[in-house]
């Protein structure tokens, strides 16, 4: 909003400074600072609704030191993740942008998916929460959405590499021919020579005129990342700190991966892949981060309040749909390494527990407790000190992901 209006003051009345807002930078700066207000100053006010309204925690006995006491803490805190958000993407971005628009229509989807999950839990006092079909259904059709619009909107493009890399040291820049924007499925894949794969290709063997039919292998793969990524994130919730924390890290990166697509002069320079009007999404991120940095001040050790599941699977769809918007999502194995560890640990506990009860009678664990975080609490650590060691963890996992922009 203000973002068209500081345009029309640009535009008409040649306003000194106006013409600022034009900049994606400045716009993310604003953006990341007006995000981290409103979440540390206005999410005491929250904070304090929710424990009028009696939103607090039921904590389960799991026999974890320190458990008990957190019993009563208000819980639903990812409104204030999605508050400080979505307010200054609003006032900051392009709201005709379609990479912002789905990013909104993410936030809001999975927000409302944990809310009714949150509140069935509080105020039905079912400890399940909402049955999970009813969660998968909500994320497969999310990535229904996504994908969907991903492969068919003329707007999502990517452009081809007609263009001599830039070299910085020359006094002029050298272009080729001018590079049309084209509709395709390629994506990167992290570490190789080529650094691309393009969806398509998977039904090649289908003959002639299978580029018409790609849809049915993308929208598949965006359905699965989603569904994966935001329940990664929400089995990390499990300790003060540490979903928000290595979340914070992870979109950082996704933040430095956007803008370097969408801007036409370091995608040449990297011989990266160049993604028109991604580069819009750097705003919605930096609001992100300080959303999350925010809520950070509050949900650190001793938590203050806990984000629920309205803002676990917010931010496990958020960072789906950022990864696969910028064509990074082969990258998440890696920069969401932790994600996807505290899935695999719950997958193995169960499965080898029930392959162990029917073959020998008796169930039997790898991990003394999963997701993996609670293992390191049942050994005696402290969870501030795994929440530091893997906020360490994600920072590696960050700057190798980063490193793959020049590392084929």
């Amino acid at each position: 909003m203000l973002y068209y209006l500081f345009e029309y003051l640009d535009k008409t009345m040649d306003i000194p400074g106006a013409g600022v807002f034009q900049y994606i930078t400045f716009r993310s700066a604003l953006a990341l600072i007006l995000s981290l207000m409103i979440s540390t100053i206005y999410g005491k006010k929250i904070i304090t609704f929710l424990r009028n309204q009696q939103v607090g925690e039921t904590v389960r006995e799991l026999g974890l030191e320190g458990q008990t006491q957190k019993a009563g803490t208000p819980t639903m805190g990812g409104l204030i993740i999605i508050i400080a958000t979505l307010i200054p993407v609003l006032l900051l971005t392009k709201l005709n942008n379609i990479y912002i628009i789905l990013l909104v229509v993410t936030t809001l989807w999975m927000g409302t998916i944990g809310f009714i999950d949150d509140y069935i839990k509080i105020f039905k006092k079912d400890k399940q929460g909402l049955k999970g079909i009813f969660k998968v259904i909500g994320q497969v059709g999310l990535g229904l959405i996504v994908g969907s619009v991903l492969y068919f909107n003329p707007s999502v493009t990517v452009r081809e590499r007609a263009t001599t890399p830039i070299n910085f040291n020359q006094t002029e820049t050298i272009v080729s021919k001018t590079p049309s924007e084209i509709k395709s499925t390629v994506t990167t894949i992290p570490f190789t020579k080529n650094n691309e794969l393009d969806y398509a290709k998977i039904i090649e063997w289908t003959g002639e005129g299978y580029e018409n039919w790609a849809w049915l292998v993308f929208i598949p793969i965006v359905i699965f990342i989603i569904t994966a990524v935001s329940n990664g994130a929400n089995l990390t919730d499990g300790i003060d700190g540490l979903a928000a924390g290595t979340s914070a890290i992870s979109v950082l990166a996704l933040g430095i991966f956007t803008f370097v697509s969408g801007n036409v002069i370091l995608s040449s320079y990297l011989n990266i892949m160049y993604i028109p009007n991604s580069g819009e999404m750097t705003v919605f991120i930096a609001a992100f981060v300080g959303a999350l940095i925010g809520f950070l001040w509050y949900n650190s050790y001793p938590a203050s309040v806990f984000m629920g599941d309205t803002g676990s699977l917010t931010i496990g769809g958020i960072i789906a749909v950022l990864a696969i918007s910028v064509r990074k999502e082969m990258l998440l194995p890696v920069l969401c390494a932790i994600f996807f560890a505290e899935n695999l640990s719950v997958i193995l506990q169960v499965s080898y527990f029930k392959y162990t009860k029917k073959r020998f009678g008796e169930g039997r664990r790898i991990f003394l407790m999963s997701p993996l975080h609670h293992h390191y609490q049942k050994k005696g650590y402290h969870e501030s000190k795994i929440v530091t060691r893997f906020w360490i963890v994600a920072i590696l996992l960050a700057i190798v992901s980063i490193v793959t922009l020049k590392l084929r």
